[in-house]
Order: structure tokens, then C-alpha cells, then sequence
């Protein structure tokens, strides 16, 4: 059973270590700086039938 958290611990927090540098390096690269323009293109997107 020990044998299993000396392995599992490390690797736990270098995974969560990771999930915090990718979240830091997301925002501090502009990825969160325009939500709206995703979130209202689809309102403007025509899903209604063809007129020919």
C-alpha cells in the first residue's frame, strides 16, 4: 500500500503542476481576452432552409 503513494503522490502533483502552468501560460497568452465573439457567433449563423 505504500509502495502505491510513493509512486501515485509525485505523480499527482507533477500532473497538477501541469494543469497549473497551462492554465497560467492560457491566460497570460491572450486565450480568455474575447469570449463574446465565440459566444454570439452562433447567433448570427443562418440554419434556415434554402431559397433558390
Amino acid at each position: 500500500m505504500d509502495a502505491a503513494l510513493y509512486l501515485l503522490l509525485p505523480i499527482s502533483l507533477v500532473f497538477a503542476l501541469g494543469i497549473g502552468v497551462a492554465f497560467w501560460w492560457a491566460i497570460f497568452a491572450g486565450q480568455f481576452d474575447d469570449t463574446d465573439t465565440a459566444a454570439k457567433s452562433i447567433l448570427g449563423d443562418d440554419d434556415g432552409p434554402r431559397l433558390d
